[in-house]
């Protein structure tokens, strides 16, 4: 019926709910999720009256962005060969954030990045930050509670049983939008996924923060660039290959963060203790990865302790909340994001956002890149569309795409901009009583420019 790597108890169809259950709220649209993706649709649908509930599992908004700690807001610049000054072509409510970011001194200015920069945010101010943009739009918000059913008439999504320490009950919903990263709700009702390169999928990771960072004596010594120099790969190389330390991964990423002396590290790669890829849907490999996550974590900071000016006298400050995912399922969608819409800079006018991110391919010892210099593509409405099912549309990083596309596609301001397209779609389909299969991109497209999107 659909793809899957995981056994059968894994996967079986939740869709017929057939308990009495409390019904805890009826409203108009119901985003599962808080990552960049669920606050901008829900807030989006919210501020044009609509009544909307967010659920979100964690006691705060960000999923991987905060929870995760990827720590950046990729994706807002173009890219150069010689990046002098940065040039940002993603707007929209991804700007809305960002101006609120920096507002609060939440935020870095630009830091190179390879080709193009990026800028690294405070994770407890993405989430203040968050919660002013849902509160101040009416938002009824639900933290701690998770989904584990949906209900349906037939084909037609019409809610879901949502669960939390008070209990289970049942959230009707005129739209859902399923925001959750891992496509839940999809997955609950029995729809169609695939799961990266035939149930290969990008590597998880675990950042982590270090204080007590001599800032000019690192900075000195390793560069304007954010990416490991040549001979921080080199040296980290030849350390793994002593033994004194477990460093699976050669090629880093280091960002100065908004707090003085403090680093935000990118280094971990994380695969089963017996070599194998990791199923971060399976709880046991999630909780692996955890495991693995946290002891690499010291040993990358032991390294950079003993053999980067600046950080000998550095210390880990936090890790993420949860590993770092990059993939977990992506649907089957009306359109699919291909690897040749990427490399070619497509643009569509059913494109509802802009993607400038080079392919960023976590597999194997270190990341693959593949820039778009000077350019960028357009990512079809139809991706966010499930290929069947009634009153559901996704937003995030589960949108439909090929594997090396969603390298490229699934970065936070896209991410934005995706819950912003899929919260427009959503207000098109309550006020005009039509399917989001049967609304055009080009509609959705034009209300979006109309509220900021650089379309």
């Amino acid at each position: 019926m659909y793809n899957s790597p995981f056994p059968h108890w894994m996967i079986e169809n939740r869709s017929a709910v057939n308990v009495d259950l409390p019904v805890l709220a009826e409203v108009d649209v119901l985003v599962v999720g808080g990552g960049a993706a669920g606050v901008a649709a829900a807030t989006t649908a919210s501020e044009q009256g609509r009544s909307v509930i967010l659920l979100e599992r964690y006691g705060f908004c960000g999923g991987a962005a905060v929870a995760g700690m990827s720590g950046t807001i990729c994706g807002l610049y173009l890219a150069r060969d010689t990046p002098h000054h940065p040039e940002q072509v993603v707007f929209g409510f991804t700007e809305r954030f960002r101006s609120e970011l920096v507002r609060r001194g939440g935020l870095t200015e630009p830091q190179i990045y390879g080709k193009t920069f990026t800028v690294t945010h405070d994770p407890l101010m993405w989430r203040e930050t968050a919660d002013f943009f849902l509160e101040a739009a009416g938002v009824k918000i639900l933290y701690h509670t998770v989904v584990t059913g949906v209900l349906m008439d037939e084909d037609t999504i019409t809610g879901v049983v949502a669960e939390s320490n008070a209990g289970r009950s049942v959230i009707k919903a005129k739209r859902v939008i399923d925001a959750s990263g891992d496509a839940a709700v999809v997955a609950r009702a029995g729809y169609r996924y695939t799961f990266g390169d035939h149930g290969r999928i990008q590597n998880p990771t675990m950042f982590f923060r270090l204080g007590n960072v001599d800032l000019d004596a690192f900075s000195a010594y390793w560069g304007e660039d954010t990416i490991s120099p040549p001979k921080i790969s080199d040296a980290i190389k030849a350390a793994h290959e002593s033994g004194r330390y477990e460093l699976p991964r050669n090629k880093i990423w280091i960002f100065p963060t908004t707090r003085p002396n403090e680093l935000m590290v990118n280094a971990t790669r994380l695969s089963g203790r017996d070599g194998r890829m990791l199923n971060v849907i399976d709880p046991a490999d999630f909780t692996e990865a955890e495991l693995v996550g946290r002891f690499q974590v010291r040993e990358y900071a032991r390294f950079l302790a003993d053999h980067v000016p600046g950080c000998a006298s550095s210390f880990v400050v936090d890790t993420g909340v949860e590993a770092g995912i990059r993939q977990t399922r992506s649907i089957a969608g009306k359109q699919t994001l291909s690897n040749d819409d990427v490399v070619s800079g497509r643009k569509r006018s059913d494109g509802i956002c802009r993607v400038p991110w080079p392919i960023e391919l976590h597999s194997g010892d270190k990341p693959k890149l593949h820039w778009l210099l000077d350019d960028f593509y357009e990512v079809p409405y139809g991706a966010l569309v499930p290929e069947r099912g009634e009153n559901l549309i996704v937003a995030g990083r589960s949108l439909s795409a090929e594997h090396e596309a969603l390298a490229s596609a699934r970065v936070t301001a896209q991410c934005f901009e995706y819950g912003h397209a899929a919260a427009t779609a959503a207000l098109i389909s309550l006020e005009q009583a039509r399917q989001f299969a049967d609304i055009d991109g080009e509609e959705v497209r034009e209300q979006m420019k109309g509220r900021g999107s650089a379309l």
